[in-house]
């Protein structure tokens, strides 16, 4: 798993096999999802027994998950990392996946690193630090032994970790999602965030189809560098330029994600400078909820403000919404249960 079709035709070559078997693996790998060598029956006895020699389908389940009273579901998933940052005998690392169904559409938010390297005031994944990223295997590992797997609509790298600081990774598991060999998903299916991260978010638009959503939480630059310190890396107002280049008026969609915090950036007046800095670019915000924290101490948002927030971008032509709030019992955006999995040193 994480091998796209490609590197599995060299690897079936190099073992001296007929190459059509690569196409049986892609198959069982991407198609079927089988859990073992074993399974891949229509593959002699006699090569099943040289690809175990070498390979390993990869697939981890989860370890843990908590369920919301809404249906949504927490999972904790064990996770290699790069093999530069595992290489030692740390303790292990865990990511968490959440699960959110809503009728006929179902939606997996994953994650990407464990911890994070950007410590956004307002996020517990970044209070934990950066540990190590994701391979593309831990990455398709999230889909891959997800129980509700065959609910997926569509897919949100929006879990933890930044996906741009990850990009090598993220792209790979993206190509595999997307190919005809792979999983064949529209690139259309699967929403990509960032903050903003300074040639990788030009690399990323450049390279993949898929949509594109960018952390805001404020127009403003003081503002924003408080909140998030990626501000100083690339500012929100050059984002945005680098947004404008593109193409967004077809089917690939930009979006902005933009948390609401009570009165400090819900006012009207954040209104007309989030006007004034998307002027000219295809895009809809999406405003959210912010619901306290531990450790955090920034106002919850009133819902009467975000919708004269929301009233007032729809009505002057930026699409708005106000996303519904999923699985607040369980601390669904949150990193608490990998924060106490790590802590408990399992």
């Amino acid at each position: 798993m994480g091998m796209t079709s490609g590197e599995i035709k060299v690897a079936v070559k190099e073992l001296g096999m007929p190459q059509f078997t690569a196409s049986q693996l892609v198959k069982w790998l991407y198609h079927q999802h089988v859990g073992s060598i074993d399974d891949m029956t229509n593959i002699s006895k006699q090569n099943r027994e040289r690809l175990k020699e070498h390979f390993m389908v990869g697939i981890m389940p989860p370890i843990d998950c908590q369920r919301s009273q809404d249906g949504t579901v927490k999972y904790l998933f064990p996770v290699r990392c790069n093999e530069s940052v595992s290489a030692d005998d740390g303790p292990p690392k865990y990511v968490e996946t959440v699960f959110i169904p809503d009728g006929e559409r179902g939606t997996l938010c994953v994650s990407c690193q464990v911890g994070c390297k950007m410590n956004c005031l307002f996020c517990q994944t970044g209070k934990q630090g950066w540990e190590g990223d994701l391979t593309a295997a831990d990455i398709l590992n999230q889909i891959y032994a997800l129980p509700e797997r065959e609910m997926l609509t569509n897919i949100v790298f929006m879990g933890q970790g930044e996906p741009m600081d990850n990009l090598d990774n993220v792209l790979r598991a993206t190509e595999i999602l997307t190919s005809d060999d792979g999983y064949a998903w529209s690139p259309k299916r699967i929403t990509v965030s960032s903050v903003g991260i300074k040639g990788k978010l030009k690399r990323f638009l450049d390279e993949s189809q898929c949509h594109v959503a960018i952390s805001m939480h404020t127009p403003l630059h003081e503002q924003r560098l408080q909140l998030m310190p990626a501000e100083r890396q690339m500012t929100i107002a050059e984002v945005v330029t680098l947004l404008k280049q593109y193409d967004f008026t077809h089917q690939r969609r930009c979006s902005f994600e933009y948390i609401c915090f009570g009165g400090l950036n819900d006012s009207l007046a954040h209104g007309r400078e989030i006007l004034r800095l998307v002027d000219g670019l295809e895009c809809r915000v999406n405003l959210i909820r912010f619901h306290e924290i531990p450790g955090v101490s920034l106002p919850g948002a009133d819902i009467l403000q975000m919708e004269r927030l929301r009233d007032f971008l729809t009505a002057r032509g930026v699409f708005t919404t106000i996303r519904a709030s999923r699985g607040q019992d369980i601390f669904a955006a949150c990193g608490l249960l990998s924060t106490a999995k790590k802590q408990q040193g399992l």
